[in-house]
């Protein structure tokens, strides 16, 4: 693929909300090449700065204009592409006001996929596994307009970090019971 046909493809992704891709995303928006002119045009795209390589085989458009406030969300949803997460624990709970510090740089993640954490340069995501049926997950979230992760009530939230047991002594007893 050359320079053109790939900032032309990018942007078109762009236009429909798509600037975070796995390599399989690429490899199937430039079908026709070959698997070693593929990997050398994906080095070349990734030297000349259209995208990021942000964690192994995930990448982000550096061109794009539908980046949201939550790239960080939007990279560990391709991550775990195909399993149930939800933001939770410190993060959310840091949202909530029921814990005072404030997570910098990092995402607490619950997935039904593998344990992981990830060093990108918009934070680091930790996922951290759970056993927990889809229905079950669903009824302990919520959907929240312009998030591409649901994020966990705030009972769920606390739950899950009893359950880490840790940093439990953050938690605010006053906001907790403000619920």
């Amino acid at each position: 693929m050359n320079k053109m046909e790939a900032i032309k493809k990018l942007a078109a992704l762009d236009r429909v909300g798509v600037y975070v891709l796995s390599k399989g995303d690429l490899a199937k928006a430039f079908p026709y090449e070959k698997e070693k002119a593929f990997e050398k045009s994906l080095q070349r795209l990734v030297f000349d700065g259209l995208l990021q390589r942000v964690a192994k085989g995930v990448y982000v458009s550096t061109m794009a204009k539908s980046k949201k406030g939550q790239v960080i969300e939007d990279i560990a949803s391709v991550l775990r592409r195909g399993h149930f997460s939800y933001v939770t624990r410190e993060s959310i709970l840091s949202e909530y006001g029921i814990i005072s510090q404030v997570p910098v740089s990092r995402v607490t993640i619950m997935t039904t996929g593998a344990n992981g954490l990830y060093e990108t340069p918009y934070g680091t995501i930790e996922f951290t596994h759970t056993k927990r049926r889809p229905a079950e997950l669903i009824a302990r979230t919520v959907s929240v307009k312009g998030r591409p992760l649901r994020i966990a009530t705030r009972q769920a939230a606390v739950a899950d970090l009893m359950r880490a047991g840790r940093n439990t002594n953050m938690i605010d007893m006053n906001e907790l019971d403000n619920d």
